[in-house]
């Protein structure tokens, strides 16, 4: 039986993609790597991910999740850098949730070789 992809939308299965990084066995190569994986973390709830995968120059002191979201899907729409060549990189996308979606173009920085998220914009 064919193990089922990650719901970052990614083709691997969850343990070969999303869930090493947030098992803290891998770190996310690319920015957009790690976009996947925050989205994943924003689905499952993981606020303890988030908060660690955020800019300490831009993380909040908390994050307090709304436990009746529904995350339904992610959509890349443009990356610019982010590779593993470059020490920022920005991932425009839209993730859909029941009722709406969210766009946004999401800055990434290294901070001691590993990807963070730095901040994003809203788009219409």
């Amino acid at each position: 039986m064919p193990t089922p992809p990650c719901p970052c939308g990614r083709s691997e299965s969850y343990e070969k993609c999303c869930g090493r990084f947030h098992g803290g066995t891998a770190a996310a190569p690319t920015a957009e790597a790690l976009m996947r994986s925050r989205y994943f973390a924003f689905v499952q709830g993981d606020a303890s991910y988030l908060l660690r995968t955020w800019h300490p120059r831009t993380r909040p002191a908390r994050l307090d999740l709304d436990p009746g979201m529904r995350w339904t899907g992610l959509e890349i729409l443009d990356t610019a850098d982010g590779s593993a060549f470059h020490t920022t990189g920005t991932v425009t996308f839209r993730a859909s949730y029941r009722g709406g979606s969210l766009h946004e173009r999401s800055r990434f920085e290294r901070v001691d070789g590993a990807w963070v998220y730095a901040d994003g914009e809203f788009l219409d």
